[in-house]
């Protein structure tokens, strides 16, 4: 019997922004962020006798992507990267903080003790996180969901970590709270069943801890969604307002500072909002990757220059916008308690709408008066999206700040008037590398096709933009959470040393 103790492995999801984009910048407004089924994995085991104080990081998903640290218990605790390792700022703040709050929690004895052998992490992220195009290319293969399923998990990139190309599911975010929780978890400062429950006080901890290293990180105060989707999973988010974490974020980043009265789930400054939201049921969440990127911090920047220098107008434009959100957000979830009150009956209609463009979608005279209900919140959820857009592109058009480009706007037409397609848009701050699409996926529909086999039709034949799908969906499962190894497929593989 194996008597090698299991290694602590823990996972957080990416995200999309389906609706909030620039909105959610500001503490007045929420979006509505949708936690994906593509995850990142941290694993966490000791290395080897005679490794006291030593930490080896790796990535092996790339080249060159192993990092050496050593830790010394002065007052207080410091993590230096070795010589002649590579440099990733990323989690190197992400060991030097979280290590600091376990001595901070535990007590430098108890971390000192557990540290004796050393730890040895591998970072791995779901293949959705990069770009599959070269994958695909070479082993000539069409761009569509069974030849992604076809690639192996984990899939070596060929490239250092700096030179691989994301399709923007917020994959540092999601390495940021796998690796914070994962060490929580491990070095005992929260219990392993802290993430078996979807909130609680030691989640709200590895929330506070993770958004204030992410930030640290990134050297700015964003908005945080990307942290709170890999935390909590799919929600309706209102931002923390930024002045929480402000004592923290000035001087050397690497300088070890007093973390736990400021990301103690106690401090009430934390006023950031998550209230409960998934998608309706039989629905899929479609993304894909567009092959012309956008840098989103020129676009934010133009945004809020246009905000500043025009604030009556950015206003007006920003509350419609707004309203149109939270008509989007009640719509959906009005749909998840139709669905409560009469799961046959719904399952019936979202069958019914399927095979049809949303146009027809309520003009069947012989639907009783719950179908047709039901069909009309899909008609207005199919709106509501269509009027998202356009509000987008006006205030794109007034900032001088390209957030649904005419290429995918011709894109995302041809799609959005699919049959069975309720909606899409461009996610987050917009630009040119991403869709997302949301449709009816009904238990049966034979003999028709699927509302995706549709999709994929449109994006494997489209022309003017290389369009690849990606194979996420919404997560179930809510947020970080506490893995075994061997029951996802591939991981021990990869992650062996």
């Amino acid at each position: 019997m194996d008597s090698t103790p299991q290694p602590t492995v823990v996972s957080a999801p990416g995200k999309v922004l389906i609706a909030g984009g620039y909105l959610v910048l500001d503490p007045a407004y929420s979006g509505i962020v949708v936690s994906t089924s593509s995850r990142f994995y941290t694993v966490i085991q000791s290395l080897a006798a005679g490794t006291t104080n030593t930490i080896r990081v790796r990535s092996p998903q790339f080249n060159d992507s192993t990092w050496m640290y050593s830790l010394s218990f002065s007052s207080p605790p410091k993590v230096d990267a070795k010589e002649n390792t590579s440099k990733n700022k990323f989690v190197h703040l992400a060991l030097q903080h979280t290590i600091s709050l376990a001595c901070e929690v535990c007590g430098v004895p108890a971390i000192q003790d557990l540290l004796t052998r050393g730890l040895d992490i591998a970072i791995v992220g779901d293949n959705d996180f990069y770009s599959q195009r070269a994958q695909l290319a070479a082993l000539n293969l069409p761009r569509n969901l069974s030849s992604l399923a076809s690639i192996q998990p984990f899939c070596p990139q060929g490239v250092t970590l700096s030179e691989v190309h994301k399709t923007g599911l917020g994959s540092s975010a999601a390495l940021i709270t796998s690796l914070v929780s994962g060490l929580l978890v491990h070095l005992g400062v929260i219990p392993a069943s802290a993430l078996l429950e979807d909130q609680g006080r030691d989640r709200q901890l590895a929330h506070n801890l993770a958004q204030f290293i992410h930030c640290l990180a990134q050297g700015k105060v964003g908005s945080g969604f990307d942290v709170s989707a890999a935390v909590f999973g799919s929600h309706l988010y209102t931002r923390f307002d930024p002045s929480v974490i402000a004592s923290l974020m000035g001087g050397d980043p690497m300088q070890p500072k007093s973390l736990l009265p400021v990301v103690s789930p106690d401090n009430t400054s934390w006023n950031h909002r998550i209230r409960p939201f998934q998608l309706p049921p039989l629905t899929r969440l479609m993304l894909a990757d567009v092959d012309a990127g956008s840098d989103t911090p020129s676009l934010i920047g133009k945004v809020q220059h246009w905000r500043k220098t025009e604030p009556e107008k950015a206003n007006a434009v920003w509350t419609a916008i707004d309203q149109l959100n939270q008509s989007l957000a009640s719509t959906l979830l009005r749909l998840s308690a139709f669905h409560s009150e009469n799961p046959a009956c719904y399952a019936s209609i979202v069958k019914f709408i399927s095979t049809l463009q949303p146009l027809q979608w309520t003009a069947d005279p012989s639907l009783s008066e719950f179908e047709t209900n039901v069909a009309a919140h899909f008609y207005q959820a199919h709106k509501i999206t269509l009027e998202i857009r356009r509000s987008m592109r006006e205030m794109g058009e007034l900032a001088g700040a390209p957030i649904e480009p005419p290429e995918q706007t011709k894109l995302l037409d041809k799609c959005c008037f699919q049959a069975g397609v309720i909606g899409g848009g461009v996610p987050g701050a917009g630009g040119y590398d991403a869709v997302w699409l949301l449709m009816c996926e009904p238990e049966q529909c034979r003999p028709d096709q699927w509302p995706r086999e549709r999709i994929e039709h449109v994006w494997s034949n489209y022309t003017e933009l290389h369009v690849s799908p990606l194979s996420a969906v919404e997560s179930m499962a809510k947020g970080a959470r506490l893995e075994i190894i061997d029951k996802i497929k591939g991981l021990r593989e990869v992650t062996q040393t």
